[in-house]
């Protein structure tokens, strides 16, 4: 018996007698020994120590996120506090397109319109976007998805730091699993960077396939460049035929299944 048991029973024998007596007993208190357990449970006890509980390591990291579902990723996006862009934003901006795209733009982070729609490439950039798209068969609404290495605007449209895009990185990486793009189409180069690990630009890595996963990545200008710098659109569109070939060599029906993307 071990002694909590045995100082449990001496209790119940002294509340008994302070009943029948009608009064406290004093003898109780002063004479109450010291119980200790029997030698058998203390052997017991040598013999099997008790195991200590270690805590469960946890092989996740905080940010990677489980692709459960896009539902699931927008929602993780919108609740996501890991770096200062959570304090300055109005929206985030998880991405929009088809469920099953055949192509998955990447693009840099939002800008003030997107951050105001919650939705990417919507301003001017986006706009030529989706011309440039629709340019070989392409549009957010049939078969291509588009979204950004970050998924909250950087003030004044600044380039995100490395530690933003760091922070953000398994949002992006969640969705790729989750969409299973045929080809990635990086427009930028803070686009391009992020998601192939290189310190090039555009210059010096369009023309070219890179993979990612197994999936082809052609690289070409972000929209906004062409705007800034209109002799820039006949490279890009070069950029564009040559991403065209691999998607004719990927699925040469593709273009059968576009539709064209009208603006409400």
């Amino acid at each position: 018996m071990t002694s909590e048991q045995k100082q449990q029973i001496y209790s119940l024998l002294k509340t008994a007698s302070d009943s029948i007596l009608g009064y406290k007993s004093k003898s109780f208190d002063e004479n109450a020994p010291f119980f200790k357990d029997d030698e058998k449970i203390q052997l017991q006890e040598k013999q099997q120590p008790q195991q200590k509980i270690q805590p469960q390591e946890n092989t996740k990291s905080s940010n990677q996120i489980l692709p459960q579902s896009m539902q699931n990723v927008i929602e993780k996006i919108a609740q996501c506090s890991r770096c200062p862009l959570a304090k300055t934003r109005h929206n985030t901006v998880p991405g929009t397109g088809v469920s099953s795209p055949f192509v998955l733009v990447i693009g840099e982070g939002p800008g003030f319109e997107e951050d105001m729609q919650g939705l990417p490439f919507v301003g001017p950039a986006g706009q030529l976007l989706d011309k440039m798209l629709a340019a070989i068969n392409l549009s957010r609404i049939s078969n291509v998805y588009i979204a950004n290495i970050v998924k909250c605007r950087p003030p004044q449209n600044r380039n995100p730091y490395p530690e933003e895009a760091d922070a953000c990185s398994s949002f992006l990486q969640a969705q790729i699993a989750l969409l299973k793009p045929k080809a990635i189409l990086c427009v930028g180069t803070v686009a391009a960077k992020n998601l192939l690990k290189t310190e090039f630009g555009v210059t010096k890595l369009r023309g070219q396939f890179f993979e990612y996963q197994n999936i082809p990545v052609c690289v070409t200008y972000h929209p906004s460049a062409l705007l800034r710098d209109i002799s820039l659109k006949r490279l890009a569109w070069e950029d564009l035929k040559f991403f065209k070939t691999k998607l004719l060599e990927l699925n040469p029906g593709y273009e059968s299944q576009y539709i064209p993307y009208v603006k409400q």
